[in-house]
């Protein structure tokens, strides 16, 4: 039996709508105790996912909304429980009134993440599926919010599962010869299993690959602007910002230090560094800073290497652009077309292949600039939908089964006994039930659910 919880489903700010949940046994007669449909019934009596109109009251009795209500009958219900929705007018004090009724008439205050989890403990998801809940909440980009999207309809599952479900398979063939030899049981021979274990581990070899993606998806690109004094790094923030986030100035050496700041461009995401101008100096602080930018290019997945067009390319250019090579991925940016030009896109390309020249302080070319980072991640997140795994929990599960049936294919070739194989199969599966939920601990499962959001 499960206890009634609620909790406001939307933010506490001023909103056309607001929504309160409630979710347990009792939660409809509890909803009864706050809300009277205008027919005169009772939501006890009301079907299943039907919006009914009506007064809502706060602890005392007085009506403080005109509001709507529905409710959803276990095992029919996102919780699998019983449970109920006020949809009231978008007042923070109307909604805190409402709790505070409903707190009153035996609810208590969902913890974060509890309706999600009651659903997973209800069997009406798997972990791959609450993960998926949150990470759609979370979403920055829309191709984020397709891969979440595509694994709360169990694209990874669907994956993992039938993995799982051919090795069970394989290993209830041996113990049921093992356990019942005088059963009319197929003879039980591991080479006819070979490539049921080289088709598994395709499989979670090829979701294991997506992990970076799905890192790079969600967590964003760190990304680092280097140049030399000067050359319009803060400006290129500031413009891709849309505000001022870095002082900009004509003295050199007004950046000392590291910004960070995140940024949307399409589907892709940077974490953004702004960093000092590289260029030798005596100042014992601005020498700091031009270490502390070097340190972001090393760190960084993309350089974007900025270069004065007004003036001719310097060592200290050349230096620059020859830094951003090291990163994994790197692009140029030719700043100030809005100035009589003194350097040329292939001046610049000999050096870093991919070159685009913008003015930051008009806005010429960041669209462009934006267009062809994007591009270079965009382009490497070409996956179905909900097929790209994106926590190091889902990574790590699949890893350890990935060894187990790569370990257990490769004793099968050595020719080992059908026990020793299967008992590196039986790791993988365990591993794989951790992903999905089908074993897992409690620990575990109080770690994944931390990251929600109260009224989820």
């Amino acid at each position: 039996m499960a206890d009634v919880i609620a909790a406001a489903a939307t933010a506490n700010a001023l909103s056309a709508i607001s929504i309160i949940r409630l979710s347990g046994d009792g939660a409809i007669d509890i909803a009864d105790s706050v809300f009277r449909p205008k027919n005169g019934g009772k939501m006890a009596d009301a079907p299943d996912r039907k919006l009914v109109y009506g007064e809502l009251s706060d602890a005392g009795g007085s009506v403080i909304d005109i509001c709507m209500c529905t409710v959803s009958r276990a095992p029919h219900s996102y919780t699998g429980e019983d449970t109920a929705e006020l949809q009231c007018h978008g007042s923070p004090t109307v909604v805190a009134e409402a709790l505070s009724a409903l707190f009153a008439a035996g609810a208590r205050q969902a913890a974060a993440g509890e309706f999600t989890k009651r659903a997973f403990l209800n069997g009406k998801m798997d972990l791959t599926q609450a993960e998926a809940v949150i990470d759609l909440i979370e979403s920055e980009t829309a191709l984020s919010a397709k891969n979440a999207a595509g694994q709360l309809g169990r694209a990874v599952s669907r994956k993992t599962d039938a993995v799982y479900d051919s090795v069970v398979d394989i290993m209830s063939h041996y113990h049921a010869v093992i356990d019942y030899p005088d059963e009319d049981i197929p003879e039980f021979e591991l080479r006819q299993y070979i490539g049921v274990f080289e088709d598994a581990e395709r499989t979670l070899a090829e979701l294991l690959k997506t992990f970076e993606r799905g890192r790079i998806m969600k967590d964003g690109v760190k990304a680092a602007i280097i140049g030399r004094p000067n050359t319009g790094k803060s400006s290129l923030l500031n413009t891709l910002l849309g505000y001022d986030r870095a002082i900009v100035t004509d003295v050199a050496g007004t950046t000392r230090d590291t910004i960070e700041e995140r940024v949307k461009l399409k589907n892709t995401v940077l974490r953004l560094s702004d960093t000092a101008g590289i260029r030798e100096t005596g100042d014992v602080v601005e020498k700091i800073g031009v270490e502390r930018a070097l340190e972001a290019s090393r760190e960084a997945e993309l350089v974007i290497a900025v270069v004065d067009g007004s003036k001719k390319l310097c060592g200290e250019d050349i230096k620059v652009l020859e830094t951003a090579l090291s990163a994994p991925y790197s692009i140029a940016v030719i700043n100030k077309t809005d100035l009589p030009a003194a350097v040329s896109r292939g001046d610049v390309e000999k050096i870093v292949k991919n070159a685009v020249e913008i003015s930051a302080k008009t806005g010429e070319g960041i669209d462009a600039l934006c267009d062809a980072i994007d591009d270079m991640f965009s382009s490497a997140l070409q996956t179905p939908a909900g097929e790209i795994l994106t926590n190091a929990r889902q990574a790590d599960a699949v890893s350890r089964a990935l060894d187990g049936i790569r370990a257990a294919r490769e004793a099968m070739e050595l020719g080992v006994t059908p026990d020793a194989v299967l008992t590196e199969a039986e790791a993988a599966v365990s591993a794989l039930g951790e992903l999905t939920g089908k074993t897992v601990r409690e620990d575990v499962t109080a770690r994944i659910f931390e990251r929600f959001c109260v009224g989820k």
